[in-house]
């Protein structure tokens, strides 16, 4: 599950996987073994039986005993951190409750006001050049900056959290990548410890969980990390199914925008984390015929269960019974303001440029490899050019003032030059490189 080949074509594997029965063995690395769970029953199953299943990564034996070493490029996303992802019982619900009760002080139309305007600074700076790279310069950029401004995160620590995330979901230097996101977000946590401020890692630090640094650093990991990565991709999947299916074609020239409809598509064909939820058999187990043994990984594969044929209805609009979240204790606490930052990231990039379309067959389009995620390396845009900028809520059309650097030359997308990760690329254009 490490190479291009499940990358190019994860839906083959996991069709031929299913004739091994609801799991089947795999390798997430080199030398990292693990199960994989394919079917939607016993997706469910695993999900939703906490006294059978842990989460905490403590109990994996090959990286207990030294099976898997600790420079695997898989282990930054799966060792144990003392966060809610990674606990059980009441640990878990002290942790997760410090989480739940800080996304609820959120408000929606703020949040939407300020993926808005984030929106359309990004969309100003490529508007007039008629090409982009609608992964890297849009669907990359926008949650980083939204997340700055939730955490209250200072501009140069968005670099370093960039390139320590950059490192984790590519598996490039992971281990190098983690130790430079744990001392960012130390930074981090001892900046907002001295100046508190209304933003989320100060909310989480006032919490009468009283979560000591140690938990605020990981659990800013698991929430930046999935804020970041898989936020990217739901925005980079649903613009890549509108620009290239027919179903949705014909409402986008009808100015008619079936945004919620292809976000629903993508959550259940295509989810951001394809494969993740990994939980630890806490006693041998048997499974309709299989033995789980206690301490092996079980890895839930979200895009398998989504689309198993034993599933009775294909209707995906409006049916939120799909597995993207996860389910069970430990389904993701922030769905609906992910689902908003996205609705409303795709629904402004096509207000702004209804003629956008694929510069090339969408078939073409590369995907990242990586066991766990399911995210484009590009995806490259033409439209024509506009120099409108975004109408100010004054009424007045002026660019935004945005919280990046200024805009750097950009070669148009799919222009031959050395393949970069998604994250990688990112760096490089917030450096100017």
């Amino acid at each position: 599950m490490h190479g291009p080949e499940f990358a190019a074509d994860p839906a083959a594997v996991y069709q031929r996987l299913r004739r091994l029965g609801p799991t089947a063995p795999v390798e997430l690395a080199p030398g990292v073994q693990a199960r994989l769970v394919t079917s939607y029953e016993a997706a469910l199953h695993v999900l939703r039986s906490p006294e059978t299943f842990s989460k905490d990564p403590r109990r994996w034996k090959d990286l207990a005993d030294g099976t898997v070493p600790m420079d695997s490029p898989v282990v930054p996303m799966m060792m144990y951190r003392p966060n809610a992802l990674f606990t059980d019982g009441e640990e878990h619900r002290r942790l997760r409750g410090a989480i739940t009760d800080s996304l609820a002080r959120v408000e929606p139309n703020t949040l939407r006001g300020y993926v808005e305007r984030s929106a359309d600074t990004l969309i100003d700076r490529f508007a007039p050049l008629g090409t982009a790279d609608l992964l890297g310069e849009y669907a990359q950029v926008l949650p980083l900056l939204v997340f700055n401004h939730l955490f209250g995160c200072p501009a140069d620590y968005g670099v370093r959290l960039v390139e320590g995330m950059s490192g984790i979901f590519d598996g490039v230097d992971a281990e190098k990548a983690n130790a430079l996101l744990t001392t960012t977000l130390l930074d981090l946590v001892t900046l907002k410890r001295a100046s508190p401020g209304q933003d989320m890692t100060s909310w989480l630090m006032a919490h009468p969980a009283g979560l000591t640094d140690e938990e605020m650093i990981h659990t800013l990991v698991v929430l930046m990390g999935a804020g970041t990565e898989p936020q990217q991709n739901l925005i980079a999947n649903s613009l890549r199914l509108l620009l290239s299916d027919d179903r949705f074609g014909g409402d986008l020239s009808g100015g008619s925008l079936p945004v919620e409809d292809a976000l629903d598509e993508v959550l259940w064909t295509d989810p951001p984390m394809a494969n993740y939820a990994v939980h630890y058999p806490k006693h041998d187990v048997v499974y309709q015929g299989t033995l789980l043994p206690a301490g092996d990984p079980l890895v839930v594969s979200l895009a398998a269960a989504n689309t198993d044929p034993s599933l009775t209805s294909d209707q995906r609009a409006g049916n939120r019974a799909h597995l993207a979240w996860s389910a069970g204790p430990h389904n993701c606490p922030a769905q609906n303001p992910a689902r908003l930052i996205a609705a409303v990231a795709v629904e402004k990039l096509l207000d702004r440029l209804p003629d956008v379309e694929l510069t090339v067959p969408v078939e073409e389009l590369a995907w990242r490899p990586g066991p766990f995620h399911r995210a484009l390396a590009a995806l490259p845009v033409r439209f024509p050019p506009t120099t409108t900028t975004a109408v100010r809520p004054d009424g007045e059309r002026r660019p935004y003032a945005g919280a990046l650097p200024a805009p750097v030359a950009q070669r148009p997308a799919g222009a031959p030059g050395r393949p970069r990760s998604g994250w990688a690329r990112l760096l490089a254009w917030w450096r100017g490189e």
